[in-house]
């Protein structure tokens, strides 16, 4: 009994000096930021998936963060540490397409879930087991397997673009969708390719590829792909606001003393895009022909109206080619936000052009490689027009868009007022040239104006200075008009020609003074074509013609552009 009291006394003791000892530290502040130190919670970053260049867009994927208590050792006290370890699992939510109207032509995505050239396709859901597992690992597995397949957001789903014999009458071509248990929305011929295409459906639920592969097969059937969506290329506009601001493009081009010589007169610029309003003062007299691929009945649409004024806007605003006259073809539909398109109406509007006597193409829209578009691109270009389009607003770490990336195009990136980069703006070594294409002022639906972002507008100037080029010497032809803009360009970023800029920033004047000129009348002028009051009056003009035009073998450049400073796929 006597040792039981002791060890009592001891432990009351021993407890009675921890508990001095701990008040002590708690007076004096000693001891507590360690227990703090021990027990202080890991911070967790976990980094947004929302791309840095499109703030409009909501992240791909949410992670469901769940918390769970797990005893990781021993400290010095009576029992286990506890802290929370953070398990990110996910949650799969819609993705958006990637050919938008704005502002960001691709989303995010890593590796795996990028198909062979490079392009995303939707991130697959975890598998119905609960495992959680990535697409990566459970893709391609075969039956059993719960994941569902990617989704390719770069197509209409359920709609192939098919090559048929020509010879099929329409009853014929309903019969051979019929057999394939398809529908046929549309089909015509088409003369800039020499061939005979048809717009498909599938009726029922059957796989997708499994319809394809059965109608490739089919005698009458030449060729099968995915009508792939085409999206504008601009970044969100802000709402449109009356006025007349300065113009900072103009100056950077070095428009107005190129204007002195050339105005793109007897010049036609076919602009594929959405719905242009030919009413507005800044178009007045600029638009000569309307073709509507769509067959709606839709209004005009900020961007095409805007990408029309880049080019021939004289009212207020001025274009790079005031005189130039526009074929104005709506290839994209929807009036609020979003505008797309696809393979087939692409390839009408290619057609279109070409069929009615452009010598210039613009095209501000971007989409992935499509077999039928390059082939009607390389028709095109054979024929002589000039092909240009926006590099795409898709920033940094986007695979190579069509048809900017296409040989035959001049793929034309964007710059701001202080000559760098627009931040979205796609790179690569297909790019040609870049020009303004940041807080750019132009006309809007309404008789309105609007300030806009996008390479859309980069390549409509460009599409301007080409018409520039043309009217000084009709006969310039596309390889010798790109290399123009190329030895003439203001070189911007690294010196020499780069994956930013091209060969630099496009210099009207410069291209326009190295043309000689030609005073022969365009083939492609019709008696339609479009020309102001004052043009002959200014033809006239003592000395705008005396300058001495030097020969494009004798311009001095800032780099020889040969074929050693281009691509290979050029």
């Amino acid at each position: 009994m006597m040792r039981k009291s002791e060890s009592r006394l001891r432990a009351g003791a021993y407890a009675s000096s921890v508990g001095a000892t701990l008040l002590l530290a708690a007076c004096l502040g000693v001891g507590v930021a360690q227990a703090q130190a021990i027990m202080r919670t890991p911070t967790i970053s976990v980094p947004s998936r929302m791309p840095t260049i499109s703030p409009g867009i909501a992240a791909r994927v949410g992670p469901g963060v769940a918390a769970r208590a797990v005893a990781v050792g021993r400290g010095p006290g009576p029992g286990p540490i506890v802290t929370s370890r953070i398990s990110a699992r996910m949650v799969p939510t819609p993705v958006l397409p990637y050919a938008r109207y704005s502002p960001n032509l691709y989303p995010a995505c890593t590796a795996p879930y990028r198909d062979a050239g490079g392009e995303c396709l939707a991130q697959p859901s975890a598998g119905g087991d609960g495992a959680g597992k990535s697409g990566k690992k459970t893709a391609g597995k075969g039956r059993g397997n719960n994941t569902p397949a990617a989704v390719d957001l770069r197509t209409f789903a359920d709609q192939f673009v098919a090559e048929i014999d020509g010879a099929l009458s329409l009853a014929e071509a309903d019969e051979l969708a019929r057999r394939h248990g398809l529908t046929r929305v549309s089909s015509e011929n088409f003369p800039l390719i020499g061939a005979t295409f048809g717009l498909f459906r599938i009726t029922d639920r059957r796989a997708y590829e499994t319809v394809r592969r059965e109608f490739a097969a089919d005698g009458s059937v030449r060729s099968v792909q995915p009508n792939f969506r085409y999206g504008l290329q601009d970044q969100k506009s802000s709402v449109p606001s009356e006025g007349d601001p300065a113009q900072y493009a103009l100056a950077k081009l070095r428009l107005p003393q190129a204007h002195a010589l050339a105005h793109g007169a007897n010049v036609t610029v076919a602009v594929i895009d959405s719905g242009i309003d030919a009413q507005h003062p800044e178009l007045a007299n600029s638009i000569a022909e309307n073709f509507d691929a769509l067959g709606s009945a839709e209004g005009p649409h900020v961007h095409g109206t805007g990408v029309a004024g880049a080019i021939v806007a004289h009212a207020k605003l001025m274009g790079s080619a005031p005189e130039a006259r526009i074929i104005a073809i709506r290839a994209f539909g929807g009036t609020t936000g979003g505008a797309e398109s696809s393979s087939y109406i692409i390839l009408r509007s290619l057609n279109y052009a070409a069929e009615h006597g452009a010598q210039i193409v613009n095209m501000s829209f971007a989409g992935p490689k499509d077999a039928v578009i390059e082939r009607a691109i390389a028709a095109t270009a054979a024929r002589g027009l000039v092909l240009i389009a926006a590099a795409g607003n898709a920033g940094a770490k986007s695979p190579p868009l069509y048809p900017a990336a296409n040989p035959n195009v001049i793929a034309v990136s964007a710059t701001d007022q202080q000559d760098r980069l627009f931040t979205a703006s796609n790179r690569g070594n297909y790019i040609a040239v870049a020009a303004p294409g940041v807080d750019i002022f132009l006309p809007a639906p309404g008789g309105k104006y609007q300030m806009t972002s996008g390479t859309s507008f980069s390549a409509a100037y460009v599409s301007g200075v080409a018409a520039l080029l043309l009217e000084r010497n009709y006969a310039l032809k596309p390889e010798a008009l790109r290399m123009t803009l190329a030895k003439t360009a203001r070189d911007l970023g690294a010196p020499g020609r780069d994956d930013l800029f091209g060969d630099g920033e496009a210099d009207a004047f410069a291209a326009v003074m190295t043309v000689p000129a030609n005073g022969a009348t365009p083939v492609a002028a019709a008696s339609g074509t479009t020309k102001r009051e004052d043009i002959e009056k200014r033809r006239d003009e003592p000395g705008l013609r005396a300058i001495e035009q030097p020969s494009l073998s004798s311009t001095g450049d800032k780099a020889t552009v040969s074929q050693a400073d281009r691509p290979a796929t050029r």
